[in-house]
């Protein structure tokens, strides 16, 4: 699964990394993102990619209650052409959400360790993501969207058995295509990253706060 991630890279990198159009969107470093806020997505736009923010979370657009959407920050990627909360989405509304790392609790015992997980390069890199529009009664539409998982690596096995689908850089134009709507084209993208392309090590238990949101949520543990 995937519950917190990070995202400090600077937003020229970004923009080089993931072609999207240059603009005054501002990307504070966030090194605690949790359920519920605001995160950095990229969609096709026409000929082009866009970024936004889309609240992490996804509300269906069916939905009677924006807090459904605490139980959807992941979507399996075994299921997800078959959930009606899900399907939809996969073949109408599918994003990049960015990150350079995540986090996951390895279990020691009666313990939970957190660990922090990135590419070896140390590169920004995509999530799989699904995104929807909801509209309540009153108010303004609230934009959402929810991470795909996988079952983990053999690098990660030992941490927890499930895993976000990292995009290689290559299968991410298809994904954002939105002329491609057949599940059959899409859930082979949806595959564990290479191991020997991730790094994980052990942080404080610090970052266990949604609160606590600085660099030192990303220190390895031996440095404490």
């Amino acid at each position: 699964m995937c519950g917190r991630f990070t995202l400090a890279s600077e937003v020229e990198q970004l923009q080089e990394r993931f072609a999207f159009e240059p603009g005054e969107m501002v990307v504070p470093p966030s090194y605690n993102i949790a359920p519920g806020q605001d995160v950095v997505a990229v969609v096709r736009d026409g000929a082009a990619n866009r970024a936004g923010w889309l609240r992490w979370g996804l509300v269906p657009s069916w939905a009677k209650d924006v807090k459904i959407g605490y139980k959807m920050t992941n979507a399996r990627a075994e299921t997800v052409a078959e959930k009606p909360s899900f399907r939809s989405a996969l073949r109408q509304r599918r994003c990049l959400v960015l990150a350079d790392g995540y986090y996951e609790w390895r279990r020691e015992g009666k313990q939970k360790i957190p660990m922090y997980i990135r590419l070896g390069s140390r590169n920004p890199f995509a999530f799989a993501g699904l995104w929807e529009t909801w509209q309540g009664a009153e108010g303004e539409p609230l934009s959402t969207c929810t991470i795909l998982t996988t079952a983990a690596n053999a690098a990660l096995q030992a941490i927890h058995q499930r895993m976000p689908v990292i995009l290689d850089p290559d299968r991410e134009t298809l994904w954002l295509d939105r002329e491609v709507t057949d599940p059959e084209r899409l859930l082979p993208l949806l595959t564990p990253a290479m191991p020997e392309s991730i790094e994980a090590y052990a942080v404080s238990t610090w970052v266990n706060s949604a609160r606590n949101n600085s660099p030192a949520c990303i220190e390895p543990l031996e440095a404490e």
